[in-house]
């Protein structure tokens, strides 16, 4: 009975809401075809993997790419800088957003809101491999930051073969680039804030820093910490790309992740086990990671993504 009550439900919604399950069927299609499907290449890490024999046909390995992995002379170093520039982009690069769409939302001047928006929308259109560009010239010897800071006596030097200066370098930069798209989520949460809660704000005598105190920020809180779980998420996926077209051997010691490590195994070394195997770990801690924000959320706060 439970059953053709289940079923009578999924058909009465699916009338109802068809048009919608059709646009759906692009993404639900994608999310298949490229990402699910090719989980199964993951079975790569456990074997000694051979193109000519393919993926089933590798003679099994166990865990001996792990074993490698985690013996590698490198393992510390690319650990340690995946978490430091994790955390350094948790630290200032979350917050970014959310301050920007706090300070749009108090703009009263509606043409001067949308000028701030636009132009802080549009490093995120902007390719990778121009946003990489700009920061080598801007970063060169002969660069305007260097320009700049001559100006005050500095001596010029090219940054990105300091490694110190890489990864202050990276998080401004992705902040840059993040920053205006990012603000859109908490921009959207602001709309739904209730005005009467800030007229009566304004009746208590609370002056507008309070508003955002009281008002605002507790208004878009569980829009904050859905934000921050999926971050949290991600937080061992440091952006390959970026530190790709970035980084040289000058400056791995502060520069090389896990995922640029992976990278070089895997395309450069043509050792595609290892390098399987170093993602695979790389996406269990991240599973983890979110599990257990997730769970933490739910208790402390009562705000989860399920």
């Amino acid at each position: 009975m439970k059953t053709l009550k289940l079923l009578e439900g999924w058909k009465k919604d699916l009338s109802k809401y068809k048009y919608l399950y059709i646009m759906a069927i692009p993404m639900v299609v994608y999310y298949i075809l490229f990402n699910y499907m090719p989980m199964y290449g993951a079975v790569i890490a456990f074997k000694d993997f051979s193109a000519g024999l393919g993926t089933w046909g590798s003679r099994y390995a166990g865990l001996k790419y792990f074993s490698l992995f985690f013996n590698d002379v490198y393992f510390g170093r690319i650990l340690r800088n995946t978490i430091e520039i994790s955390l350094l982009d948790l630290a200032f690069g979350f917050p970014a957003p959310i301050i920007l769409a706090l300070l749009i939302n108090e703009v009263r001047q509606n043409w001067f809101k949308k000028l701030v928006q636009t132009v802080s929308y549009v490093p995120h259109f902007i390719s990778m491999m121009v946003i990489a560009g700009l920061i080598i010239d801007f970063t060169s010897r002969d660069g305007a930051i260097n320009d700049l800071l001559a100006l005050f006596g500095v001596e010029r030097k090219t940054m990105l073969l300091v490694p110190g200066l890489f990864k202050p370098i990276y998080i401004i930069s992705d902040i840059w680039q993040k920053i205006g798209w990012g603000s859109i989520v908490y921009l959207g949460a602001l709309t739904g804030v209730d005005p009467e809660l800030y007229e009566a704000a304004s009746i208590d005598g609370t002056g507008r820093f309070g508003k955002i105190i009281h008002v605002t920020i507790p208004g878009i809180l569980p829009t904050i910490i859905i934000m921050l779980i999926l971050r949290l998420g991600s937080i061992m996926n440091v952006g390959y790309e970026k530190i790709i077209l970035l980084y040289n051997p000058t400056i791995y010691e502060t520069s090389d992740v896990i995922s640029s490590y992976s990278y070089r195994m895997g395309l450069q070394n043509m050792n595609y086990s290892y390098s399987t195997a170093v993602g695979l770990f790389n996406s269990v801690i991240n599973f983890l990671l979110v599990i257990g924000a997730n769970t933490i959320s739910r208790k402390v706060g009562e705000t989860s993504l399920w």
